[in-house]
């Protein structure tokens, strides 16, 4: 057990990062991409897991009887990944039993955001340290960075902050800090960044489309993300931005989304030279599904009047917009349950 804070993160960052080395995450998700399976991390350690509607708490960890975890269903995905890898660390570190509230978002925070050692017992700084390393690895976000072509000087805007937060499946606050932590980032920096309100970034991807609300996040998706796993909630919006050689006749057929349940709700084209004639252009998408869905589609940019000849380009993704997780047994579970039948 550590004796002071400086010793707490320590001991938590080293057990998160021994634990990944020891289950081999990192080559998993660079070989599918997406984030940390948190969720499939705890079954696959056969950690009993619960999800339940809990009222003034984020979650629980219990040792008695046996070892267990408790994770809230009334918040969205990014809390409940945290609270879930909050857990995680107190039952990999042998803590004590922990009823957890909204001060493990705050206390973790602070950790990253203030010079100021944040006041707490140290198996809870320690347990804050294991979920921040565990779910946010350098590693993680120079790779997101390497496949989206991501510089440096991109970290500074917040549309960029944005679209990174959604692939660690972190909340946007929590990924300034994060990459202020890493120093992609001043301290200074981060806190301007802080300051944009998600809304104002999700209102200007989906340009002049309305949703009901904007709990849900906007994906903005482009041929870098071909083949990866897309991991978002019921109520979240895809944004595909697509070359399109119309020049060449060639076009993206965007019925192959409509076929796999999603609505379209905008779909432009823009030319990437005001000037040419003839020439591709950015073709614009905007799609959603109000139902859990969970699966792939494939769109193929060809000519109609050739319905059998070879696609020019084909996009695939794969996605799961099945989150927040709902009571019961986790979505990782379930799936693990069924593939064994």
């Amino acid at each position: 057990m550590a004796t002071n804070y400086r010793s707490a993160v320590l001991n938590g960052t080293m057990a998160a990062a021994r634990l990944h080395n020891r289950l081999g995450t990192r080559g998993q998700v660079e070989a599918r991409g997406g984030n940390i399976d948190i969720f499939g991390v705890i079954n696959g350690l056969e950690i009993p897991l619960l999800l339940r509607p809990l009222k003034g708490l984020l979650g629980a960890y219990l040792n008695a009887p046996a070892p267990g975890i408790l994770v809230t269903t009334e918040r969205r995905m990014p809390v409940q990944r945290f609270t879930a890898a909050h857990e995680l660390g107190h039952s990999h570190l042998l803590h004590d039993p922990s009823l957890d509230d909204e001060s493990i978002l705050r206390r973790a925070m602070a950790q990253q955001a203030s010079p100021t050692p944040p006041s707490g017992h140290l198996q809870e700084i320690e347990a804050d340290s294991f979920a921040i390393e565990f779910l946010t690895p350098r590693w993680l976000i120079k790779w997101h960075a390497d496949q989206q072509k991501w510089r440096a000087a991109d970290f500074e805007k917040p549309e960029t902050v944005y679209q990174l937060a959604l692939r660690l499946g972190a909340s946007y606050t929590a990924t300034c800090w994060t990459l202020s932590r890493y120093k992609f980032l001043s301290p200074p920096e981060a806190r301007r960044l802080t300051e944009v309100q998600p809304k104002r970034l999700k209102e200007a991807l989906l340009a002049d489309h309305r949703p009901t609300d904007y709990r849900g996040d906007v994906w903005r998706l482009t041929e870098r993300d071909a083949g990866l796993l897309i991991d978002g909630s019921r109520d979240d919006h895809f944004v595909l931005n697509l070359e399109e050689h119309s020049g060449g006749g060639y076009l993206w057929n965007i019925d192959q989304l409509k076929e796999s349940g999603f609505a379209i709700v905008r779909d432009d084209r823009a030319s990437y030279d005001d000037e040419g004639i003839g020439g591709h252009v950015l073709r614009s998408v905007t799609a959603y599904t109000d139902e859990p869905r969970r699966g792939q589609v494939t769109l193929d940019e060809r000519r109609p009047w050739l319905p059998a000849a070879h696609p020019l380009t084909t996009f695939t993704l794969e996605y799961d917009l099945s989150g927040p997780e709902t009571e019961g047994l986790s979505r990782a579970e379930r799936r693990a349950a069924l593939e064994a039948v």
